[in-house]
């Protein structure tokens, strides 16, 4: 009698009411399934979107009126900021390149430590720009200046690159770590005879050299622009396109293959556009080994979102954010106009330590 008072006074859980209350649990969760679960990410994602922009639009305006000696709006200050754009845009196209290259690669190779420089993109202009200076004396730097020479570096990279991953990806034993190894020894052996010809260099050579070797906007040349422009927004505008499919890269070869596409094709792809980028980035301004593992980092810990699409946005602005201040501080307060990776290293580098401390993960 105890047992059946009890089953009476228990209310029974039909599928009508186990119904009502997954739906009510759900309304009240307010979480959706998607790159944004829920309400309050979505508004915090907008929020660093709209506080990026902000920031980006501001620096970018400083650079051209911080300085400037004629009236706002005026004829002259027009002039003058004009002159001054031609940094912004090339700050515009490495920003592009670097995080979109470096958050494609890391997808590609699902790793989120390394960056596309692992592959030797840095040695070879380096190597590139010491043997200019080496075998063709201070001259040599005029040498490697130039729409043909700046095109012939590009080709060399990229060149190197894909012989890379069509030997070491394409094979039946293709192996991703392998090829990764094997960049490593390449960019290290590089850099090795690079080190190897500067000690032979006069002093003054050695200086020439140093002021090619650091990662710098004067280096850009504006006649390089109308050839990194389009290379630049066609890689990455394929890359902002197949965002999904790198979403699907990034679960992994085995889930890749059994949502029916070929893993070791998209990664080819996705890193012949990465070779692009990187290459166009490097032979544009020099080496910029951190910006693009800063960026990337960054990127995900702000956007707290592994959809690509959201993502990329946000890497892209807090790369141009980063070299705009970094630039804007080295011009007005060191006056070592152009020389930006002293500083992004070092501020960039405490950023960086604070977000991964604070959250503990990358």
């Amino acid at each position: 009698m105890a047992e059946t008072s009890i089953l009476r006074r228990t209310p029974r859980l039909t599928n009508k009411n186990l119904g009502n209350k997954t739906r009510t649990g759900l309304h009240h969760s307010g979480r959706e399934s998607g790159a944004l679960p829920t309400a309050r990410s979505r508004k915090r994602y907008w929020v660093v979107l709209g506080v990026l922009i902000t920031l980006a639009v501001g620096f970018g305006f400083g650079l051209l009126a911080w300085d400037n000696p004629m009236p706002v709006g005026s004829a002259g200050f027009w002039r003058i900021a004009q002159m001054r754009g031609t940094s912004i845009v090339v700050m515009m196209v490495v920003a592009i390149c670097q995080a979109m290259a470096t958050v494609s690669f890391q997808t590609a190779t699902n790793n989120r430590i390394i960056t596309p420089s692992i592959m030797g993109f840095e040695s070879l202009y380096i190597a590139v720009q010491t043997g200019a200076v080496f075998f063709l004396g201070i001259a040599g730097v005029g040498a490697i200046q130039g729409n043909a020479q700046f095109i012939i570096q590009i080709l060399l990279m990229v060149g190197l690159s894909m012989a890379l991953y069509g030997w070491l990806l394409s094979g039946k034993y293709g192996n991703l770590h392998i090829m990764l190894l094997i960049g490593i020894i390449i960019g290290g052996g590089l850099g090795s005879i690079s080190v190897f010809m500067q000690r032979l260099l006069t002093p003054s050579e050695f200086d020439v050299l140093t002021a090619r070797l650091f990662g710098s906007i004067s280096n850009a040349e504006l006649s390089y622009l109308p050839i990194a422009i389009p290379l630049c927004l066609g890689a990455g505008i394929l890359l902002l396109r197949n965002s999904k499919r790198l979403n699907i890269i990034a679960l992994g070869s085995d889930t890749t293959t059994n949502l029916g596409l070929n893993h070791r094709f998209e990664v080819m792809r996705v890193l012949f556009l990465v070779s692009i980028l990187m290459a166009t980035s490097t032979a544009l301004v020099g080496p910029m080994t951190f910006l693009g593992f800063l960026v990337a980092t960054l990127a995900y810990q702000l956007a707290d979102s592994y959809d690509h699409r959201y993502v990329f946005p946000v890497a892209v602005l807090i790369g141009f954010v980063v070299l705009a201040g970094a630039y804007f501080v080295m011009k007005n307060v060191f006056y070592a106009q152009g020389v930006v990776s002293i500083i992004i290293e070092v501020v960039g580098g405490s950023v960086f330590l604070f977000f991964i401390l604070r959250k503990g993960r990358l």
